[in-house]
Parts: C-alpha cells; structure tokens; sequence
C-alpha cells in the first residue's frame, strides 16, 4: 500500500517507517519542517511538508493513499503550553479533513488515541463511551474527552465504507531516547531530590515499548476490520511506586509518597496524568491481530540505565 502517515518522524512514527517499508509498503510522511523532512528522506519515505492546520494538503494526501495512520499530535501546545483543548481541537479538524477524503472508498484509516484516562470511562477494549459534554468536565479534562470524541468519530467511518480503527495507545511507549512522561519524572526527581510517587502509589500506568506499538499500526493497517476499537498495552499496569523505586535506585534518591494537596507543586502539569489509576487490558487486540509484543516491559528498560544517563542528547 501506499501510506500517508502524520507524525511520521515523531517518537513512534520513526519506528512506524521502516516497520511499514519493510512489510512492503510505500510511506508517504507529512513533515512541517526541514529536519524532519530530511529524517523522513533518509529513511526511505516520501516527503509532503504541512502541518495538522493545512487541512488542504492532509485532504490531498489522504486522497492520494491507499491508508493513512494519523500519529500527529501537539504535544507541545497540549503539555509544555498546558492547553491541551487546543490541541484537540485542532487534531479535530485534521481528522474530520482525512475521514471526509477517505470517505466510501474502503481504504484503511488508523488513529492514535489513548487508553481511557478520565475517572469513570471504561478502560476496555470496548466500542463507544457515553462521553460527557465537553462543557460539563473540568477545564483540564475538556481536551480529553474532545480526542476521545474525535476516536468516535473514526470509528463511526466504518459506516461510511472506512475501514477505520483506532489504536489507543498506553502513557508510556518507552524506549532509548524517550523523553515523555517517564524522562519527565526522571527530571522532577533530580529536580527535587526525592523520587515521589502520587498518594499511595498504588494508581496504575500501563505501558508498552514504542518498537511494539508501532508495529500495531502496521497490523491495524493490514488486517484491521472496521470499527475496531484496539490497545496497544504490553504492561497492562505499573504502579506509580514501582517506577518512583526504579528511578530513585537509579538515581540513588530517597522514595517518598507526595500528599495529594501537594502533587501540584511537585511533579507540575504531570499531576493531572498522576491522579488516576489507568489500568487496560490488551487481550482483545493480542487475539485480534495476532501481535505478541516482544520487547522489554516497563521496568525492565528502566533498568536498562538509558533514562538515567547524563550524556544523552
């Protein structure tokens, strides 16, 4: 196939290439600047330089493929700049230009979303939530269930003769050379000389190494049925203690649990993904896809020592 992916040079879009070129497949990658242009280029894919706002361009290149996987997402307008309805909402409209292109053609149509992460929403591998209105959730969860409405409405394609899916994806896709909410915590803890955990510890993360996830978008685009709804899990559950354990050997710093009155002020913006126990299971999709993921599990990488080196760029 000829396959128009966004986020293309991104954390698990890197991985997603050559894991596409070599099933076979033609990659084309949307790159809004120069040096992913040039990293895409150098991986063997071809080149469409936009971004998420030129909903022309992704019309176009959707129109041109044979699939598309969307990965894009801006995450430096949802978590450095703290407006992450922003980014939803643009995200929104970038999908709505692709699946409207896409639309009663047959073609495949892979979306990045994430396991459930508000309180109350089911974390299964189930089709469809009652979602709460956007106006009726607090001001930092509203952009949540915005990106989990924009998953309803690929998977809604099917109808519309789509062969849409939606491949959720774990907090943490781990890896030599993360630098998300793992890399983060590391930085709070030499930042504050403790490595703290939320309440108890007890809350739960699942996890998966991004070489896995990755593949799974490649199996969603081969083999997929419409409508699917898919986790990309490994670790169906960390708890937040365990990793502060991991980190703190590492970094030979004291363990400490942080009050919840006090999470904001210690870990930052991070403290809205700390609060709740995101447990998800994967069996569903395991079954359905036939994937088996096969790399380290979360605390094993961490042991690995690469989140902890200095000398990283």
């Amino acid at each position: 196939m000829r396959v128009f992916v966004t986020g293309a040079s991104g954390w698990i879009g890197s991985a997603l290439v050559p894991d596409l070129l070599a099933g076979g497949h033609q990659v084309v990658g949307l790159a809004r600047s120069e040096s992913s242009a040039n990293a895409l280029a150098e991986a063997g894919a071809e080149v469409v330089r936009g971004s998420l706002e030129d909903l022309g361009t992704l019309r176009a290149a959707a129109t041109a493929a044979d699939g598309v996987i969307h990965l894009a997402f801006h995450h430096e307008v949802a978590f450095e700049q703290g407006d992450f309805k922003a980014a939803a909402d643009t995200d929104r409209r970038a999908v709505e230009a692709m699946g409207e292109a896409l639309a009663g053609t047959g073609k495949p149509f892979v979306l990045a979303s994430g396991t459930p992460a508000l309180s109350g929403l089911v974390a299964g591998e189930r089709d469809g939530h009652d979602l709460p209105p956007v106006d009726a959730v607090p001001p930092e969860a509203a952009g949540m269930v915005t990106r989990m409405a924009t998953a309803e409405y690929v998977l809604a394609l099917a109808g519309r003769d789509v062969r849409s899916s939606v491949v959720r994806l774990p907090r943490t896709n781990h890896g030599e050379g993360d630098k998300g909410f793992i890399a983060v915590l590391v930085q709070i803890a030499r930042a504050k000389g403790v490595s703290g955990y939320y309440a108890d510890g007890t809350n739960r993360w699942p996890a998966v190494h991004r070489l896995d996830s990755a593949h799974m978008f490649r199996l969603a685009l081969e083999q997929a049925p419409a409508g699917a709804t898919l986790h990309a899990v490994a670790d169906e559950g960390v708890t937040l203690r365990e990793i502060a354990e991991v980190i703190g050997r590492h970094l030979g710093l004291p363990t400490a649990s942080v009050a919840p009155e006090d999470a904001a002020d210690h870990f930052g913006w991070l403290a809205m993904v700390l609060t709740t126990d995101q447990p998800a299971s994967s069996t569903l999709s395991r079954d359905l896809l036939h994937w088996s993921p096969s790399r380290p599990g979360l605390i094993a990488d961490l042991d690995k020592g690469h989140y902890f080196r200095t000398d990283k760029g």
